[in-house]
C-alpha cells in the first residue's frame, strides 16, 4: 500500500462559519487516470464545479457527486491531489467535507484524514492559491529564488506587500507574460496559450504587434491585430495603423524622447509613449482578468509587483521611458515606483538558468552527453529533441520549483563564472556572472555588452535580397501600397527561416502573396518569373506553384552577417581577462533556437567552456524575470555600463589645470568644467551602495537645485568637455516645504545615489532639518 499526501485550499467559501473541513483519501484501482469525489456533509448536498484540469467522468453517488477536471500526480508513491473547486449554495450547517482518491494500479485503501482550514479574510494572499502543485509537469521546472519569504521562516514577516508578481516580457519579435504568487513562489504559472500561430511557431508568446483604427485608437495586439491586419480590404488596410517590431526604436533614437515618434506600416506616425503604453496597458489588463478568473473575485492592480524586461544594453533614456510608458498605462504611478521594476533581459535569464537542472539543458559542447545529446549527433538533431519534449509537455502552463539539491551551481565551486548569451529578435546581449555560494547570489564580473545583432538581421537581409531581385523601388513602393501582404511575406518567410539548418539539403519555399506578383507586373510589365531569370540571383528560382525557391545555401548566407557579428562580439568578450574563465556559456532568447547560431558556437567556443542550450529557450528569460520579481537583491554585485558624473567648480591650481578654464569669482580663482564622477566605466558596485554628494543653494530663497549629469563610456575624464563626455540627464532637487526658521543661510541637500541597481536612484535630505528633498533624475527631458 502506497502513502497518499493530500493537500488543497478550498476558495470562496466565505458563507461557512471558519470551521475545518476534512478531506478522505482512497486508493482504488481504476482505468485511466486518477479521479476525485468530493463532497460537502450537510442537509443537502451543494453544487460542485471544477475551475480547472482535465476532463474526467462525472457520476452520482451517496452524497455527492463525482467531480471531473481535477489532476493527481505523484512520482513513486507519494502523490498530491489540489481540491480546486468552486462551491455554490453551501449550507450554513456544513461543517466538514470530504473527497475520495482512485488512482490507476494501486490497491484499494483509505489512509488519510487531515484537516484544512477555510480560507478567511484576514488572510487575503491564500485566496488567490495556486493550483500548480495539481498539474503535472515533466518539462523545464526553475528552482525557487533564493531568500524568499515563507511560511516556515520566522525571522521574515509574513505580511506582503504584493500578493503576485507578474513578469512581461516585452520582446522585440514577441512577448509575453508570466506569474507566480508571493506565497508560493515555487510555482511558475505561464500566460494562457493565445489564438491563432503560424506553422512550425510556437505561440507561447504573441507577436509584438499593435493595431489601432483609423481614429489612432486601441484595437488589439499580437496574433488578434494581426489577423485582422491580413483580413482587411488593401484599400481599408491603408486607413488603419499597424506597427511590429518598434521595441529596437528606443536602442536606435539618439535623442529619445517623450516625443518621439514611431511609424506604422502605412507610414503615418504616432507617438511611441502611446504605443508602448498601449502594449502594456494591454498584458496588464490579460493578466488581471487571468488572475481573476483564478481566484473567483477581482484582482486589484495593486495587488501585483510588475516586472517588465529591456536589454542590458539600453541607456537610462530608454530605461526610463519604458517606465513613462507603465505609469500610463496604469501598472504603477511615480508616487508607487517600487510597484514596478525593469529587468534586464540577460540577469533575468542568468537567474533562471542558475536555478536549471542538468536534465534540463542541451549540451552542444563535447565533453558530456546531456539529455540523450552526444556529441556524435548533429546541433540539429539534439535540438529537435528538446523541441519535441517541449512540445509534448506545452499544456501545462504551470512550471514547478524543485528543491535546491540538482541546480547546476550546486556543481560549481566558489568562483566559478558563466557567460549567458541572449539572442533576441533585435539585440543580442551579453552578461558575465559569478556564483556566490552557498545561497547561489550572482555578482556581475564585466559591464553588460552587445549589439543589435537579433534575428531582425536575417530579415533584413531577405529584404536586401528581394531588392536585389525585384528593384529597391519596387519593394519601398509595395511596402507602402500594400502594407498587409508586405506583412504576409514576412510571415512566410519567418516560418521558413525557423528551418533553416547546417545539414539542410531541399530547397526552401516561400509563398509569395498574390498582390506581391500582381503589383509587381503592374509596376514592371512583365512577371515575377521573368525578374527572376534577369537578376542573376542563381540560388532563388521560381517555382511553377508561386513560390520563390530558395537553396539551403542561400538560406544560411542571410544569417551570415549577423551570426558573424554575434561570434566577433564573443571573442572580443573572451579576450577580457574576467571572462577568460568561464566554465558555462548559455545560449538563450528566440534566436538561440537557430542551428545555425547552434553550430557557430559551438565551432567558436566549444573549446573554452561547456555550451548550454535551455529545452525552454524561448520562455527563459519570462520565467527569469519572475524570479527576479519576487527577489531583487539576487544580484547583489553590478558594474557600470558607463562613467557618470556633475560639473563643479574647483579651487584653479597652477599647472594642473589648463588656463582656459580659468574663473576668477570675487578674487578666488576656480576651475571651471570640472568632471566631478560619480562612479566608472565597469566599476564594481554592490547593490544598496550609495554615491553621497553634497550641493547648497546658490540663494537661501532657492526652492529648486537642478544639476546636469555627464556620461562617457570611458573612465579617464577630467572636464565636461572632454571628447566623448555627453550630457545625458538632470538631477532635481525640489526644497519646497524643507525651510523653516532654524534654517541657516548656507544650507546643505546631501543627495544619495545608488548604480547597483538596474536603474539609477536618488534620495535627498536637508542636513539642518533632517527633512526629506524630493529628488528625480530625469534622463529624457533635460
Amino acid at each position: 500500500m502506497g502513502l497518499v499526501n493530500l493537500w488543497g485550499k478550498a476558495r470562496n467559501l466565505e458563507p461557512l462559519p471558519k470551521k475545518p473541513i476534512q478531506t478522505f483519501a482512497q486508493v482504488h484501482p481504476v482505468h485511466g487516470w486518477a479521479q476525485v469525489r468530493f463532497r460537502l456533509l450537510g442537509e443537502r448536498t451543494p453544487g460542485v464545479r471544477p475551475c480547472g484540469g482535465r476532463a474526467g467522468l462525472r457520476q452520482a453517488g451517496p452524497g455527492g457527486d463525482l467531480v471531473r477536471g481535477l489532476v493527481v500526480t505523484g512520482r513513486g508513491r507519494t502523490f498530491h491531489l489540489a481540491l480546486n473547486t468552486e462551491h455554490k449554495g453551501v449550507p450554513e450547517q456544513t461543517d466538514h467535507a470530504c473527497a475520495g482518491v482512485w488512482l490507476p494500479g494501486a490497491q484499494p485503501i483509505s489512509l488519510l484524514r487531515r484537516p484544512l482550514s477555510f480560507l478567511s479574510e484576514t488572510a487575503p494572499t491564500s485566496a488567490y492559491s495556486s493550483p500548480a502543485r495539481s498539474l503535472g509537469d515533466t518539462g523545464i521546472t526553475p528552482l525557487s529564488p533564493s531568500h524568499i519569504a515563507n511560511d516556515a521562516d520566522p525571522n521574515v514577516s509574513e505580511q506582503q506587500t504584493f500578493l503576485v508578481v507578474v513578469a512581461i516580457d516585452f520582446g522585440t519579435t514577441s512577448s509575453g507574460y508570466a506569474y507566480s504568487f508571493t506565497k508560493e513562489p515555487e510555482c511558475i504559472h505561464v500566460m494562457r496559450r493565445w489564438e491563432g500561430g503560424d506553422p512550425g511557431v510556437s505561440n507561447q508568446k504573441t507577436p509584438t504587434t499593435i493595431l489601432l483604427t483609423p481614429e489612432r485608437k486601441f484595437h488589439s495586439f499580437g496574433y488578434a491585430a494581426r489577423d485582422f491586419y491580413h483580413d482587411l480590404d488593401p484599400n481599408e488596410a491603408k486607413q488603419w495603423l499597424y506597427l511590429e517590431k518598434f521595441k529596437m526604436k528606443l536602442h536606435t533614437t539618439g535623442d529619445l524622447n517623450m516625443d518621439t515618434d514611431l511609424t506604422a506600416a502605412n507610414g503615418k506616425k504616432v507617438k511611441a509613449l502611446e504605443i508602448f503604453a498601449y502594449a502594456l496597458q494591454y498584458f496588464k489588463e490579460q493578466a488581471l482578468k487571468e488572475l481573476s478568473d483564478q481566484a473567483g473575485s477581482e484582482f486589484e492592480n495593486s495587488d501585483v509587483r510588475w516586472v517588465i524586461t529591456v536589454p542590458a544594453i539600453w541607456k537610462q533614456p530608454a530605461k526610463q521611458f519604458m517606465r513613462q510608458a507603465a505609469y500610463q498605462a496604469g501598472l504603477a504611478s511615480p508616487e508607487n515606483a517600487e510597484q514596478l521594476i525593469i529587468a534586464l533581459e540577460p540577469e533575468a535569464a542568468s537567474i533562471y538558468c542558475r536555478k536549471l537542472r542538468l536534465h534540463q539543458m542541451i549540451e552542444l559542447s563535447s565533453k558530456a552527453a546531456v539529455n540523450g545529446y552526444s556529441s556524435g549527433d548533429t546541433v540539429g538533431a539534439g535540438f529537435a529533441q528538446a523541441k519535441e519534449h517541449i512540445r509534448r509537455n506545452r499544456q501545462s502552463r504551470t512550471f514547478l520549483v524543485e528543491n535546491v539539491i540538482g541546480e547546476i551551481w550546486s556543481e560549481l565551486e566558489e568562483g566559478d563564472k558563466y557567460v549567458v548569451v541572449d539572442s533576441g529578435g533585435g539585440t543580442v546581449d551579453l552578461t558575465v556572472h559569478q556564483i556566490r555560494l552557498p545561497e547561489g547570489h550572482l555578482k556581475e564580473l564585466y559591464k553588460a555588452t552587445g549589439g543589435p545583432y537579433g534575428s531582425l538581421g536575417v530579415d533584413y537581409e531577405f529584404e536586401k535580397l528581394l531588392c536585389k531581385i525585384f528593384g529597391e523601388d519596387f519593394i519601398e513602393q509595395f511596402k507602402i501600397k500594400r502594407p498587409a501582404a508586405w506583412v504576409d511575406l514576412m510571415i512566410a518567410f519567418e516560418s521558413r527561416k525557423r528551418a533553416a539548418a547546417p545539414d539542410r539539403t531541399n530547397p526552401l519555399n516561400i509563398t509569395l502573396p498574390f498582390s506581391f506578383i500582381d503589383y509587381y507586373k503592374k509596376f514592371r510589365g512583365h512577371s515575377v518569373e521573368h525578374a527572376l531569370r534577369k537578376s542573376n540571383v542563381d540560388f532563388v528560382k521560381w517555382s511553377s506553384q508561386g513560390m520563390l525557391r530558395m537553396s539551403p545555401d542561400a538560406m544560411n548566407a542571410l544569417f551570415k552577417p549577423t551570426i558573424d557579428s554575434i561570434i566577433e562580439h564573443l571573442r572580443d568578450l573572451f579576450q577580457k581577462p574576467e571572462v577568460s574563465t568561464v566554465k558555462f556559456l548559455f545560449l538563450v532568447g528566440g534566436f538561440a533556437e537557430a542551428p545555425l547560431l547552434q553550430q557557430a558556437v559551438q565551432a567558436a567556443f566549444g573549446d573554452k567552456c561547456r555550451i548550454i542550450i535551455p529545452q525552454d529557450v524561448g520562455l527563459t528569460i519570462l520565467k527569469g524575470a519572475v524570479l527576479f520579481g519576487l527577489d531583487p537583491a539576487v544580484i547583489k554585485v553590478r558594474r557600470s555600463p558607463l562613467t557618470y558624473g556633475v560639473g563643479v567648480l574647483n579651487r584653479y591650481v597652477e599647472g594642473k589645470h589648463p588656463p582656459e578654464k580659468l574663473l576668477v569669482k570675487d578674487g578666488t580663482r576656480w576651475c571651471t568644467d570640472v568632471f566631478d564622477k560619480f562612479i566608472s566605466a565597469d566599476q564594481s558596485v554592490a547593490l544598496g551602495e550609495l554615491v553621497k554628494r553634497s550641493y547648497t543653494p546658490a540663494k537661501p530663497s532657492q526652492l529648486v537645485i537642478v544639476i546636469n549629469i555627464y556620461s562617457s563610456e570611458h573612465d579617464d575624464v577630467s572636464f565636461i568637455t572632454d571628447p566623448g563626455v555627453k550630457k545625458c540627464g538632470t538631477l532635481r532637487l525640489d526644497l519646497t516645504g524643507t525651510s523653516g526658521a532654524a534654517v541657516p543661510a548656507r544650507r546643505e541637500i546631501q543627495t544619495l545615489m545608488q548604480f547597483g541597481d538596474t536603474e539609477i536612484k536618488a534620495t535627498a535630505v536637508d542636513i539642518a532639518t533632517s527633512k526629506s528633498v524630493k529628488v528625480g533624475i530625469d534622463f529624457l527631458n533635460y
